[in-house]
C-alpha cells in the first residue's frame, strides 16, 4: 500500500482545490519545488502532481515548475492535468516522469489510451473522476454519462498500470475518502486502483490496514497533509507495519 502525497499546481503555486473548484483554491506552498523535497525527506516513496491549470487547456501549463520539481527530487513521479496526446506523453516520460495519468482522453479516446499502453508500458494510469459516479472530464467542469464503473472495465486487459479513482464530492473537503465505492470498483477489474478524494484524518490511514481495503495499491492525500491533520511519519509507520505482516 502506498500513500501518495499531492501537489496541485495552479499558476506555478502548490494549492488544495474543494471539489475541483478552481475558485476555492488554497495556496500551501509558494515553492512546489521546496515541498516536493520536503515530501522525499519525510519517507514518501512517490509523488503525485497535477497540472490544474493544464487540466482545463488541454495542454501542460506548469511545465517549468514540473521540470524544476524532476530535477529536486528522486522519487517517481506520477503527473497529471492536460496530458492528451501521444506526444506530450512521450516528451514527459522522456524527461523522467514515471507515471503518465491520463482522464479526459481517456473518455474522449480510449484508444489513445490503449496505444499508449502498447508503446509506453506500465508507464499510463487512468484517472476516473466520478460525481454521482458519473465521469467528470476538462478538470471536473464537465460531467459525461458514463458510468464509473463501467469505463473501469473498459480499460481492463489494455496494460494500464493503475487507476485514480478520485469521488469529487470529497475532494479536498476532509470528508473521509469513499471507501465503499473504491473498493467496490477495484473488486470490479484486475487494474490496481489507487482511492482518491476526501482523506481527512489518521483513522483514514489506520482503515488503510484493514484486510478489505488490500484490494487497493495506494491512496492519495492532500489536504489532511497540509493541514497537519495526519503526520507524514506516522501514517508512513503505520503502512510499514502492514507491509512487515504481510511480508
Amino acid at each position: 500500500m502506498i500513500l501518495y502525497p499531492a501537489i496541485d499546481l495552479k499558476n506555478g503555486q502548490c494549492v488544495r482545490l474543494k471539489k475541483g473548484d478552481m475558485d476555492t483554491a488554497t495556496v500551501y506552498a509558494s515553492n512546489p519545488v521546496e515541498q516536493a523535497r520536503n515530501f522525499q525527506k519525510q519517507g514518501f516513496k512517490w509523488l503525485h502532481l497535477v497540472d490544474l491549470n493544464g487540466a482545463f487547456a488541454g495542454e501542460s501549463i506548469n511545465k517549468t515548475t514540473i521540470d524544476a520539481i524532476l530535477q529536486a527530487t528522486s522519487n517517481p513521479i506520477q503527473l497529471g492535468g492536460g496530458v492528451r496526446s501521444l506526444a506530450h506523453i512521450e516528451n514527459w516520460l522522456e524527461k523522467g516522469i514515471r507515471r503518465i495519468v491520463l482522464g479526459t482522453v481517456a473518455v474522449s479516446n480510449p484508444n489513445l489510451v490503449r496505444e499508449a499502453c502498447i508503446l509506453f508500458p506500465e508507464r499510463i494510469a487512468v484517472s476516473i473522476d466520478a460525481r454521482n459516479n458519473k465521469v467528470a472530464v476538462e478538470g471536473w467542469a464537465k460531467t459525461s454519462q458514463l458510468d464509473a464503473d463501467e469505463m473501469a472495465r473498459h480499460f481492463e486487459g489494455a496494460g494500464v498500470a493503475a487507476i485514480i479513482y478520485t469521488d469529487i464530492d470529497r475532494d479536498g473537503i476532509l470528508s473521509g475518502i469513499n471507501w465503499q465505492a473504491t473498493i467496490e470498483l477495484a473488486r470490479q477489474v484486475s487494474i490496481p486502483v489507487i482511492a482518491s478524494g476526501g482523506l481527512a484524518s489518521f483513522k483514514d490511514i489506520e482503515r488503510m490496514s484493514m484486510p478489505d481495503v488490500a484490494v487497493l495499491n495506494g491512496v492519495i492525500t492532500g489536504r489532511a497533509l497540509y493541514d497537519g491533520r495526519i503526520d507524514a511519519v506516522s501514517a508512513l509507520a503505520v503502512l510499514h507495519q502492514k507491509k512487515e505482516l504481510q511480508s
